[in-house]
């Protein structure tokens, strides 16, 4: 028999869920092995599952603190996910943007400059979109910060998510009830949306767009609600550690048959499904800790990971552009230890200093240091590009 615990109320004060980190593990991993072309040709699909954790742990921390004080504070709330994202992400903008200048070929250069502003303004998925830049062509465009269109959409999700709980909390009646219904809604809009939408000759508009991706992260806010939470546990019982058996390798199959351009089923409802079952393990993962997948997520190694894999989604596509893992496996192996080697080196000496312990990084002060970096920010985009190649039509016959 399973033993089941149960998840901490409002009341009480909130425990750190090991097996959540080891998730965040495993879906960097299989991003990783997406990007270098080899093993996992469903990698991608960690993308989607980084998008139900943040779903899940964004609604438990805003409800938690709903049931608490019966608001939400928007200043404090955003003040956190500045201090927890901007720090890293001004690094890595600063240091790729410089040594792109100085080293990468032009057109690296040019796409480099163009793109930035609209990751700075947490917008690079349409701009990307606007400039049809195909997500399935990974090697082909070299855009060293084309990865972060799924950074975008999450804080694009920060945005506005909280300003829907904050005024579900106003009202005071079945808050949890309220937030679940709302997060039900507007997933089947999404899903609708994105079959609608869909082409199927390049899915990218309904893959990297925000609004037909919301489903990934409302299914995580869903689960992270009372009542689902409720009916999760009646429903699954003793059965609770079969069932996530079960999840765990029905989403390993889906990462091994997957292919994003001929899997068209993916977008008329496998992502939904897969979203839904990544949903459904986090849920069952934060209340059956003690379950063999909880414990097997649990596992150091992968904890660790998970801890760095923030820092390690930023830097590893850039450094996978200078290597070109596909080179060879010498060159994925040393592209990797290297994404991991300053990925730790973010985590430890920029996110944890500034998001713990620097106390000169809240309030005021912290709001003044985050307008300074981002009027530095801009001015990095001022960079000088190099001119597009011309073609001397005389010379042609």
């Amino acid at each position: 028999m399973t033993e089941v615990g149960s998840i901490a109320t409002s009341r009480q004060p909130k425990q750190h869920l090991a097996a959540l980190d080891g998730l965040r593990g495993v879906a960097i991993l299989g991003v990783l092995l997406f990007h270098t072309g080899r093993l996992v040709p469903g990698g991608f699909l960690g993308v989607d599952l980084f998008f139900a954790l943040s779903g899940y742990l964004i609604t438990d921390l805003l409800l938690r603190e709903a049931d608490r004080t019966g608001t939400v504070s928007l200043t404090a709330f955003w003040g956190r996910r500045v201090r927890r994202l901007l720090p890293a992400l001004s690094v890595v903008l600063v240091v790729v943007t410089v040594v792109v200048w100085v080293v990468a070929p032009d057109d690296v250069v040019r796409t480099t400059l163009a793109d930035g502003p609209w990751v700075q303004l947490n917008l690079v998925n349409w701009h990307l979109l606007a400039e049809s830049a195909s997500y399935w062509d990974r090697f082909a465009a070299d855009r060293v910060f084309e990865h972060l269109w799924s950074i975008a959409v999450e804080e694009q999700f920060y945005v506005v998510w909280p300003l829907l709980v904050l005024a579900v909390a106003r009202r005071g009646r079945r808050v949890h009830r309220q937030v679940a219904l709302t997060a039900a809604l507007v997933c089947a809009g999404s899903l609708a949306l994105m079959i609608v939408v869909l082409d199927p000759a390049d899915p990218t508009r309904v893959y990297t767009g925000t609004d037909t991706r919301a489903f990934s992260l409302l299914l995580g806010a869903a689960a992270a609600t009372r009542p689902v939470r409720d009916v999760l546990a009646r429903a699954t019982g003793r059965w609770a550690g079969a069932l996530m058996v079960l999840l765990v390798a029905g989403i390993g199959t889906t990462w091994l048959l997957a292919d994003g351009v001929n899997s068209v089923w993916l977008f008329t409802g496998g992502l939904f499904a897969h979203s839904l079952c990544s949903a459904l393990l986090i849920a069952l993962c934060a209340r059956n800790r003690h379950a063999p997948v909880a414990r097997t997520l649990s596992w150091q190694p992968l904890r660790w990971l998970g801890q760095i894999s923030y820092s390690l989604y930023l830097w590893h596509w850039p450094v996978f552009v200078l290597f070109d893992p596909e080179a060879g496996w010498g060159r994925t192996a040393l592209a990797c230890a290297v994404s991991i080697g300053v990925a730790a080196l973010s985590k430890y000496f920029v996110e944890d200093p500034i998001r713990f312990r620097a106390t000169w990084a809240r309030g005021r002060t912290g709001v003044l240091a985050s307008g300074a970096v981002m009027v530095l920010l801009a001015l990095l985009w001022l960079l000088p590009a190099p001119s597009p190649a011309t073609i001397d039509l005389t010379t042609l016959d």
